[in-house]
């Protein structure tokens, strides 16, 4: 049976969504970011235990929607503020047997500074979609101001694995990388530009298909050992169950005044 209900996720509210065959995800208000997708054999996305579910910083895991900049490539904040924000839910229901929710933010729903620190009138609205083995990201920007702006975007994906060794990363074939896959040992923070095809992720027997459009680029993020232990919010050995595979917008994106961009992050388990 399939539903959508108000749950809470530590102290932050959030929307769990249920297909009619049973595939489940949960999405917080703050940042509309997805945190759970089990598609029926178990959890796909790694969040750390480490990781304020407050509201006092961001979540380290799931889906965080990077937005209107990429990291420190701006003058705003790392990431932008999407992340940071609260959303609203502002649909919710059933399509060709999968359920779906969608969420809304604009610049009136940001906070006094963050308002004066972005002064495009924007909405952003994220839909989750979800039935079986299939996870569907749909992200809208539209541009509700009078003058044109630049944004850079990304669905900044963290994907449980049981040993970060040893991943297989596919179809990065671009136009920066020639070999077309990665086999992950260590510490990788690497951008893939121009990526057009599926990429795959595989451990084991299991394969996960990402498919993309909207979103030009793919980004390879694992901190590795080191890192990860100068991060106050990932256990000292958290880093080796998860990679980071990000459908991304890089270069900045100029959008006309009235128009909306869409970008798509499709995930298929096999």
């Amino acid at each position: 049976m399939s539903a959508i209900a108000m749950v809470d996720y530590g102290s932050l509210p959030a929307v769990q969504i249920t297909a009619p065959d049973g595939a489940e995800a949960i999405v917080t208000l703050y940042g509309a970011q997805l945190v759970s997708w089990n598609p029926g054999d178990g959890e796909r996305l790694f969040c750390s235990a480490r990781s304020a579910l407050d509201g006092s910083r961001p979540i380290r895991g799931g889906v965080p929607v990077i937005f209107p900049q990429f990291a420190e490539r701006g003058r705003g904040i790392r990431h932008g503020f999407a992340r940071i924000s609260n959303w609203r839910m502002t649909h919710s229901g059933l399509t060709e047997g999968a359920a779906f929710a969608r969420f809304t933010l604009t610049r009136a729903d940001l906070p006094l500074a963050l308002m004066r620190s972005w002064p495009h009138d924007f909405i952003l609205t994220l839909r989750v979609t979800v039935r079986a083995a299939e996870l569907r990201i749909g992200l809208d920007v539209h541009n509700d101001a009078p003058e044109s702006f630049a944004f850079s975007s990304a669905l900044h994906t963290y994907f449980k694995v049981d040993n970060v060794v040893g991943v297989h990363i596919g179809g990065l074939h671009g136009d920066s990388v020639q070999e077309g896959s990665l086999w992950l040992e260590d510490k990788i923070d690497q951008i893939f530009q121009g990526v057009a095809g599926p990429v795959t992720i595989t451990e084991g027997d299991a394969t996960l298909t990402l498919e993309q459009t909207g979103f030009k680029d793919v980004v390879v993020w694992n901190p590795g050992s080191l890192d990860a232990a100068a991060l106050s919010d990932l256990g000292d050995e958290e880093y080796r169950g998860f990679v980071c595979v990000e459908a991304a917008l890089i270069d900045p994106y100029e959008i006309e005044p009235g128009t909306t961009w869409h970008g798509e992050h499709v995930i298929t388990l096999s």
